[in-house]
Parts: structure tokens; sequence; C-alpha cells
């Protein structure tokens, strides 16, 4: 059904950081940054995201209520994935690291540097 996502940045160079770090954990390619510098694009196990500084010049901002979910290969990878994040500039938010029962996924949650939410999922059984 989807054939990208993208989200906006006011800081080209600390989104990349922030998004090569999260990748090279979850075993993906850094970004690749388009000619004119604007936006980096992710391509991994079939899925693409861009990150963009926003087309009609205004800042960028968070989606209240959205999240943006990555499935990771394991649990450890999904702790592996956070640590990056956070080393890399993200927030840590929500509970740590762990199953959740509710969805029987072991999961965490983070925030990128303009403060779009992430997940990291693994599925379990």
């Amino acid at each position: 059904m989807f054939t990208h996502i993208m989200l906006g940045t006011n800081d080209i160079a600390k989104a990349k950081t922030f998004y090569d770090a999260i990748f090279a954990a979850a075993g993906g390619p850094a970004g690749t940054a388009t000619p004119d510098g604007k936006r980096i694009m992710y391509s991994h196990k079939g899925g693409i995201l861009i990150i963009t500084t926003p087309i009609n010049g205004q800042p960028a901002c968070a989606a209240n209520g959205g999240t943006i979910g990555l499935h990771l290969d394991s649990p450890e990878m999904v702790d592996a994935w956070w640590a990056a994040g956070q080393a890399a500039g993200g927030t840590a938010c929500e509970d740590p690291p762990g199953v959740r029962p509710t969805f029987n996924m072991y999961l965490a949650y983070l925030r990128d540097p303009d403060g779009n939410k992430l997940c990291g999922t693994h599925p379990l059984g």
C-alpha cells in the first residue's frame, strides 16, 4: 500500500547523523542525499524513508499522535537501535525497551531530533 514515508527536519545534517545511526543498528545502509542536499533517502528491506526540509519553507514539526514503526530482526536489534538513536541525538520516550504483552511484541520508542516519534518493533511468536 505505501510507497514511502517522508518526515520533515529543520536540520538535515543532524537528521542524517541520527537516521544513519539507527539504520546501521538495524542492519541498513546510510542515507543518500539528493544533489541539492535537501533530502536524504533510506531504503532497507523494501521500505523507503525520506527525510526532508519542508518544501514550503515553514519549520518542520512532529505529528502529534503519529508514530512510524520499524520492523527489526530481534529484541537485541531493538535494543541496539534504541541505544544508537539516543547516542546520535534522539530522545527515549515512553517505557524502556521491552515486551508489550498487549501487542505480543518487543519494542522501544524514540523521538528523532525534530520530535518525530519512532518505534522499533520485533514480533514475538
